[in-house]
């Protein structure tokens, strides 16, 4: 599946706009991964946004990431699931993703030499900037990026507080990816995630974590 080195984390703190037409704008401006984050809605809702978002994705020949419920992933036949560290055990939900993506949140390099020895396909590691977005803890800034690429060998995505002034920062220091969302949801949705895509194209070759 080809993934161009920015996903976009769905948000409906930072945009009035309903789920679908976010979204559609954010693949529209070429984004090839969309990862749906939902805290506040039942599991209900979540699975009927997931089917949702996995027909307009598949339109797109985007990706599809599920956080945090494996079930809803394989259901709606996600890509993959994204996992927090309260989550579901890594082993666990690779039982019931199989060969989908797994991938999990960290912090430090003690949780990514531990996602990676658990079978996860990537990391997630930050925040790397301040953010609001949630309480997600202080910066550990991209000094730690390069200490997690010299022990971990799986892609490590970059999120917490990744704008266009600071992802420079963050891909020099090794990350595969960043992760993205205030920096999208805020202002003009369709401006600001194509500014994203061809900071891309325009800088660094395009990233194949899932050919």
């Amino acid at each position: 599946m080809y993934f161009n080195g920015i996903c976009f984390i769905t948000d409906r703190k930072y945009s009035n706009l309903p789920l679908y037409d976010m979204v559609n704008i954010v693949l529209r401006a070429g984004v090839k991964c969309i990862q749906y984050r939902e805290k506040g809605l039942s599991r209900r809702t979540i699975y009927e946004n997931a089917v949702t978002l996995r027909k307009l994705t598949e339109s797109f020949g985007a990706m599809l990431i599920i956080n945090d419920h494996a079930d809803i992933a394989l259901a709606v036949d996600a890509d993959g699931v994204h996992l927090g560290q309260d989550d579901l055990p890594l082993r666990e939900a690779r039982k019931i993703m199989g060969n989908k993506i797994v991938g999990i949140s960290t912090h430090d390099l003690s949780q990514a030499k531990e996602a990676e020895r658990g079978g996860a396909d990537y990391i997630g590691f930050g925040p790397i900037f301040h953010t609001t977005t949630k309480d997600a803890g202080a910066p550990k800034g991209v000094d730690n990026i390069r200490i997690i690429k010299e022990n971990v060998s799986i892609p490590l995505v970059a999120i917490g507080g990744i704008n266009l002034d600071n992802i420079a920062l963050a891909i020099n220091a090794g990350a595969d990816a960043v992760a993205v969302a205030t920096a999208i949801c805020k202002g003009d949705i369709a401006v600001n995630a194509e500014k994203f895509v061809r900071f891309f194209k325009d800088n660094y070759s395009c990233s194949l974590l899932y050919p």
